[in-house]
């Protein structure tokens, strides 16, 4: 999986177009300070000849996950998301899809339970008089940090491939014996940074963070480059080069190593540290170095600051979600390589494949606490497997 195009944020309206005969229902958000991100649960008539009909890109971040056939159904769950600026088009994806709640029933009551969804993050409250007023839905509030390490525990003990390591442009899958999951560090990177010790299911401690997240990567860097959406800056960075703007330990040391700290003379010692020595506006800079040199501090950043919180609890087992990774290789190398550096090369940093869907995954598993006990129960319960990522053709919009 690797980074996402630039109109991915906004695909959500546009998908499962020519997929309406699927009964849609169980609908669950995690309503963040960038994006919205949506799971829905998905079961219709299925057959060979279905699936080859309908034709798809891959967008890498529209997914559905688990596809499986029961009494000749076919269930999935369905993972989008939205800007959060643009959260009239979730609004409208969800009204024109007719989306089901948590009753299974179209209804406007807005008494009914048949009228209330789950949600999660700080938009379940921000939004909630909105989408009573467009939609005469109640959002039903769970907690934010028990919904991410519910989706992180679901992913990693249910999904095969979900988690893996990447270094120097290598994935290597990890199969995680489930007895020996607890404990791990989940490092919740979104607009900021959440880092959560995981005793066990239902075991947890928020036990540091940062405000130096993904969303301070989006704010400086569309200050700095112009950059109108993250999947835009992160594509800019590709092209950069942060030796331009960082002042490396061989720019102090006359291109030596500082062997004595092991420092080697490519380490960076300061992040955009050359701006301050040369006669340079910020004109005078490419964007994409600029780019490449923010995502570089940050993802620095937050790998020093995880490895830090694992050795404070002896945590040997690292593992980062939220949509600041995207898959995005350079963001997941840079923050491996920091997690390697600080700990010597005994701590690994793993990533999931569905990381930016920790809190909303975790909120629609909270219907099972309130007798979701149909069809979509077992699939929740069974060992799942990726599906192919999911977004209709053009033609077919």
């Amino acid at each position: 999986m690797e980074s996402v195009g630039t109109e991915a944020a906004n695909m959500g309206e546009r998908e499962f177009k020519s997929c309406d005969r699927d009964d849609v229902s169980h609908l669950s958000l995690d309503i963040g300070g960038s994006l919205i991100k949506m799971v829905y649960f998905s079961s219709g008539s299925s057959s060979p000849s279905d699936d080859q009909k309908d034709s798809y890109l891959n967008d890498g971040t529209n997914t559905s996950i688990g596809t499986s056939n029961y009494n000749g159904l076919r269930e999935k769950l369905h993972f989008l998301k939205f800007e959060t600026s643009k959260i009239d088009e979730c609004i409208k994806f969800i009204s024109s899809k007719h989306l089901r709640y948590y009753g299974g029933q179209d209804n406007k009551n807005l008494a009914s339970e048949d009228n209330i969804i789950k949600a999660t993050g700080g938009g379940a409250f921000k939004f909630a008089d909105l989408f009573k007023e467009k939609l005469g839905i109640v959002l039903d509030k769970v907690d934010e940090m028990s919904c991410l390490v519910a989706g992180a525990n679901f992913l990693l003990k249910a999904v095969n491939h979900e988690a893996f390591t990447y270094m120097d442009g290598r994935k290597d899958y990890v199969q995680i014996n489930h007895k020996d999951l607890y404990p791990y560090l989940l490092v919740n990177v979104g607009s900021g940074v959440s880092m959560i010790k995981v005793d066990g299911d239902n075991e947890f401690e928020r036990v540091s963070g940062t405000s130096v997240g993904g969303g301070t990567f989006w704010g400086l860097g569309r200050l700095l480059t112009k950059c109108q959406s993250f999947d835009e800056l992160l594509e800019l960075s590709r092209q950069g080069n942060n030796r331009v703007i960082d002042m490396l330990v061989g720019d102090i040391y006359g291109g030596t190593d500082y062997s004595k700290i092991g420092l080697t003379s490519t380490t960076i010692a300061s992040s955009f540290g050359r701006a301050i020595s040369a006669n340079k506006e910020l004109d005078d800079y490419r964007p994409e170095d600029v780019a490449r040199s923010l995502l570089r501090m940050i993802s620095n950043n937050i790998g020093q600051i995880a490895y830090l919180n694992a050795l404070r609890f002896g945590l040997k087992r690292i593992i980062f979600g939220g949509f600041f990774i995207r898959g995005h290789a350079y963001t997941m190398d840079t923050i491996s390589v920091a997690v390697d550096f600080w700990s010597k090369g005994e701590a690994k940093a793993l990533f999931l494949r569905h990381e930016g869907f920790l809190g909303a995954l975790g909120a629609f598993m909270n219907y099972e606490k309130n007798g979701f006990t149909d069809i979509t129960h077992q699939f929740m319960e069974q060992s799942c497997e990726i599906a192919q990522d999911l977004v209709c053709k053009d033609e077919d919009l």
